[in-house]
């Protein structure tokens, strides 16, 4: 009843204006008509039915939406020569457009009176007088005199115009460099900029646009037990000793206990923590399915997953009871599964507790045993994965032996390898050590110098493990064969003496066999670890977010570079939020999964002392591990050690199509080094870049000056690289390798059996039991497959390598066909996988668990499918 009274009166209102505008000759001018194309907060929040109904009578009452055109040719001399504003349009049938309350965008209607002191409009100014913001995604005006149709990408939300200081500013799809801005528009440029940087003051709430750094301060939670020091956990970033990426800022204020640790959102609160308002998750309804699913999973799971595990004290006992976890296990009635039924909020996510009729519980079954439930534990599966599975990028190539520490001896003794050539030498098909090494056929999966320093602290924990050397041996079929693992402790007398070790070399019978299938899995635990920390949550999430914010606060969406790499950046500060909120944390989900525990992020910060930007190029990458050498007649440019290295091959293609892409795109922007070296916000984005989001790094020799398009073009590559398939390298096969958890353990509980000991007894008598006793427990297995499920899934909104979500992002022709260039090569490079894929010849790419290796496969249906390589750090 109310919406029609609200709309015959809108009826009378728009009869009104019309007799007003016959009467004036308002309706006689020359009119420049425009679609607005946005999507109403009630779209996304159908709780927010009230503000609908308000921002309806706000319109009855002239409170509505209104834009004002900005000439970009006719400055303003009473406004510091800033373009010509024109006077307010306002959309029309708001109150008439009834949208669903599921996720779609409406079109409304504007019309603009053309201006002669207009001409060419360049932007436009909107103020959003409802009640409530929208997500407005583009304006398009048709048939502007002198002109035709000109188009404005904004995909931006607009709040209503009593939270900004300042009014909001759209620019055309046009790309201009700073020096190329026609003048009335450079004013609003640049304000632009400096309203997304804030004052660097206060709380951000959710409207604030502003992109500030901050030190991961935010880890710790000292105020939920203050008596101790259990949630305690060191800054990171903005020392000697615990260098690190920085983050966004959120503002919030320091703990109680703690002044240099930033307090904590409760919970409940966790979707809201704050990222500017345009970068948190998109508006398709599966988006925010990951934040949901996060938060379902440590407010509700967890518990009913801790019940389940009380009920059954039991471990695993068996292979085929972690096998029942993908066939159906039952779930204890109870009240806690009641309430994980009632709290996720999304029919959706009801995933997350699969229940059959019968009320069985069960996940998705991983790749890894879909097709043959025992090749995983298979020698030869065990090497393929170092080259074609979830941390392909760690491997390399023994270049001495044996292997040599590079821990300071002063400090740790003696740290290198006991592995002798008498461990190996009899399995290096009739090679001496030496000639195996000169013919570059020995490998090494090194986990010992990372871990070394930490060890002492986390075997003081639940985690028992050691540091692990892994050497491998090429065989003429081109696959790896493991030779001997390392499993190394700190000398109970204290670092200066020197690593402990033992040696461990391959045996299939007895209790031998179990011995080294042990030995696999501590060393399995190590890579597992490396992975989740280092690999995947430093070298891509963490240190993409500083070029995130930089970009944002020193490149005009006006400038070519940030067109470029803006579709690179969705989602990563959300996901990182989240991260730092959920999974990350003292206690958090992390912690509770991955070997290191409380030490996991401090060691991160250790091993980021050793990053180096331009080695996170794939080419620098292979060479430095010794897994490929320069060649200029070799396809680009680079002869791999080892021709079947799926991840390398499928890599090298993607990285050559992404330099050729930047190639293309920026020479046509940049057409000498001097117009880099002149480009005043290039040059401030790189010099902040360093200075502030790597400040910790910003002494460093080997950043790119950035006087050249050659360092312009070298930069853009490896940001595009890191954020897209280096990102989806080491995410996607979370869930198809790892969802089985023993074929990649997370944890190890206690030591290798000794002989004469008990356990030893019962690794004899039941191997399995005393394997699974060993590695990750029950109940942080059902929560890290649980986690690494969600994480490991594309929302159905994805967008890939090769993708835009506005086909119309420049209005520059030379561009938007080399982007199509880059699409069709990228097309090319999937059918180059499947033949790969299918031709017997490569036998790391399919291996004994008949898996393909597709994690470089470029596009993707949404789900869990073990390809796609999605545009930007999204999961």
């Amino acid at each position: 009843m109310l919406q029609s009274i609200i709309e015959m009166l809108h009826s009378i209102i728009e009869m009104l204006h019309s007799i007003i505008g016959d009467i004036t000759g308002e309706n006689n001018r020359i009119l420049i008509r425009g679609t607005v194309v946005l999507m109403k907060k009630n779209v996304l929040d159908f709780t927010d039915f009230r503000s609908s109904i308000i921002d309806r009578v706000y319109e009855l009452v002239g409170k509505g939406v209104s834009l004002q055109l900005v000439s970009a040719v006719h400055a303003d001399p009473t406004n510091g020569l800033q373009g010509q504003v024109g006077k307010p349009a306002y959309l029309k049938g708001w109150i008439t457009t009834i949208t669903s309350l599921t996720a779609g965008e409406s079109a409304f209607k504007v019309t603009f009176g053309h201006d002669a002191e207009i001409g060419q409009p360049g932007a436009f100014i909107i103020r959003n007088n409802h009640r409530s913001e929208f997500y407005l995604r583009t304006l398009t005006l048709e048939d502007v005199p002198g002109h035709g149709r000109i188009h404005f990408v904004c995909n931006s939300w607009v709040y209503p115009a009593d939270k900004y200081d300042t009014d909001r500013v759209f620019f055309t799809n046009q790309t201009y460099v700073p020096s190329e801005t026609p003048g009335p528009l450079r004013g609003y440029r640049e304000s632009e900029l400096v309203n997304l940087r804030g004052d660097g003051t206060g709380e951000l709430k959710e409207w604030d646009r502003v992109y500030d750094y901050a030190y991961y301060n935010d880890l710790g939670n000292p105020d939920r037990d203050p008596k101790s020091t259990k949630y305690d956990r060191p800054v990171l970033g903005g020392s000697v000793e615990y260098p690190y990426p920085r983050r966004g800022r959120t503002g919030r204020p320091p703990s109680e206990t703690d002044p240099n640790t930033e307090s904590r959102l409760p919970l409940l609160m966790s979707l809201n923590i704050y990222v500017p308002r345009d970068e948190r998750f998109g508006h398709i309804k599966k988006s925010d399915f990951l934040a949901y699913a996060l938060k379902a999973l440590v407010q509700f799971v967890l518990p009913e997953f801790e019940t389940l595990c009380d009920s059954t004290p039991n471990e695993f006992d068996s292979f085929q009871d972690v096998f029942q976890l993908y066939e159906g296990f039952k779930v204890p009635d109870g009240p806690l599964l009641d309430k994980i039924k009632e709290n996720i909020p999304l029919e959706m996510l009801k995933e997350l507790v699969r229940t059959d009729e019968e009320g069985l519980f069960k996940f998705p079954t991983p790749q890894v045993i879909k097709e043959d439930k025992s090749a995983w534990r298979t020698d030869k599966e065990f090497a393929r994965e170092m080259l074609a599975g979830l941390n392909p990028v760690v491997i390399r190539r023994l270049e001495e032996f044996p292997p040599e520490s590079k821990l300071d001896p002063e400090v740790y003794g003696n740290q290198n390898s006991s592995i002798t050539k008498e461990h190996i030498e009899n399995h290096l098909d009739g090679l001496t050590i030496n000639k195996a090494l000169e013919k570059k056929r020995l490998f090494i999966l090194d986990h010992h110098d990372t871990l070394m320093p930490y060890l002492r602290k986390i075997n003081m924990t639940s985690t028992k493990t050691y540091a692990s050397r892994t050497v491998l041996f090429l065989k003429d079929g081109g696959t790896l064969k493991p030779l001997a693992i390392e499993l190394s402790l700190p000398h109970p007398d204290g670092d200066k003496f020197g690593a402990v070790s033992k040696v461990y070399t391959p045996a299939e019978h007895g209790v031998e066999g179990s011995i080294w299938q042990l030995a696999k899995a501590y060393a399995a635990v190590n890579d597992s670890g490396h992975h989740q920390l280092l690999s995947h949550w430093l070298n891509t999430h963490a240190v993409i977010e500083p070029f995130v914010i930089a970009t944002n606060r020193q490149l005009s969406v006006l400038h070519p570079i940030n067109k470029l790499l803006d579709p690179h950046f969705r989602d990563t500060m959300n996901i990182n939020a989240l991260a730092r909120q959920i999974l990350i944390n003292a206690g958090g989900v992390v912690e509770s999964t991955v070997y290191p525990s409380k030490y996991a992020m401090e060691m991160s910060s250790i091993v980021y002392k050793n990053w180096v930007f331009t080695e996170q190029a794939l080419p620098a990458d292979l060479i430095n591990r010794g897994m490929a050498e320069k060649d200029s007649d070799a396809p680009h440019g680079l002869r791999l050690v080892l021709d079947d290295y799926p991840y390398a091959v499928d890599g090298l293609e993607i990285w050559s199509a992404i330099e050729t892409w930047v190639e293309d795109y920026c020479s046509f922007y940049y057409k000498t080094d001097e117009m880099v070296e002149k480009d005043s916000e290039l040059q401030s984005w790189w010099k902040e870049l360093r200075e502030e989001g790597h400040g910790d790094k910003k002494d460093e020799a080997w950043w790119p000056k950035m006087h050249t398009v050659k360092e312009l073009m070298d930069t853009c590559t490896i940001i595009i690289w890191v954020a897209s398939a280096l990102h989806a390298a080491v995410n996607f096969g979370q869930y198809p390798y790892a969802g089985f958890l023993p074929n990649r353990p997370t944890i190890s509980r206690r030591f290798m059996p000794e002989e004469g000991t008990p356990e030893y007894e019962e690794l004899k008598s039941n191997p399995e039991k005393a394997f699974l006793k060993t590695i990750t427990a029950q109940l942080q297995t059902l929560l890290g497959i649980s986690l690494i499920e969600i994480l490991s899934r594309h929302s159905s909104d994805e967008v890939y390598l090769g993708q835009r979500d506005t086909p119309e992002w420049t209005q520059d022709a030379t561009p938007l066909k080399a982007f199509e260039k880059f699409g069709r090569k990228l097309a090319d490079i999937e059918e180059n996988i499947i033949k790969r894929n299918g031709d017997e010849k490569f036998k790391n790419r399919v291996g004994p668990v008949n898996m393909p290796y597709t994690l470089l496969y470029p596009t993707s249906k949404g789900g869990l499918t073990g390809k796609g390589i999605p545009n930007s750090v999204s999961i």
